[in-house]
């Protein structure tokens, strides 16, 4: 059975993605964390993936979800009146496109990592961290995130310019018509 086989599927619209790249300690899960609550405040509803290729334990051991899994489960969901939480064997590494599926009702999909799949990008790159960018010569980089200067062919914004990075995103990705500030 595949991946999304038997589990409610996302419309059929495609949702526009963009990957967060850069290395361990640049920034990208704090630059995730702002543009994300940028896009909230603009009615903009948004959905993310953390790729982790080292694996990770959503659970607690002794929980109740967890023993589920441990005493063999394929899919273990937790659900409440405000989340669903859910944990399932996989037989690879799935590609960000492939977790579309997942994401029902969200206008755009932010992903941290996947620096070497085809989707569209932004670097992270910080002073004392990782000078070189990764994706220097991928034709998917839109802009570049730093605090330094670097001499490149895509927009580059400093990591204070929260605002403008969420601008550029909602130009290069969305046909947005609710630009309206929220809360």
């Amino acid at each position: 059975m595949g991946l999304v086989e038997g589990v409610i599927m996302a419309d059929r619209r495609k949702i526009p993605m963009i990957s967060v790249v850069g290395a361990s300690g640049a920034g990208k899960t704090t630059l995730m964390e702002k543009v994300v609550s940028q896009l909230r405040r603009r009615g903009i509803k948004v959905g993310t993936i953390k790729h982790d290729v080292h694996g990770f334990e959503m659970d607690r051991p002794g929980k109740d979800s967890w023993r589920h899994k441990k005493a063999g489960a394929s899919v273990s969901m937790i659900s409440s009146p405000k989340a669903i939480g859910m944990v399932m064997d996989v037989d690879h590494d799935h590609s960000p496109q492939e977790l579309i599926p997942f994401f029902n009702g969200v206008d755009i999909i932010l992903a941290e990592g996947y620096k070497h799949h085809p989707i569209p990008k932004i670097e992270v790159v910080r002073k004392g961290i990782h000078r070189e960018l990764f994706c220097r010569d991928d034709p998917n980089l839109l802009a570049v995130v730093s605090d330094h200067d670097l001499a490149l062919k895509v927009p580059c914004f400093s990591p204070d310019q929260v605002e403008e990075i969420t601008e550029f995103l909602i130009d290069k990705l969305l046909v947005v018509e609710k630009r309206v500030e929220v809360g």
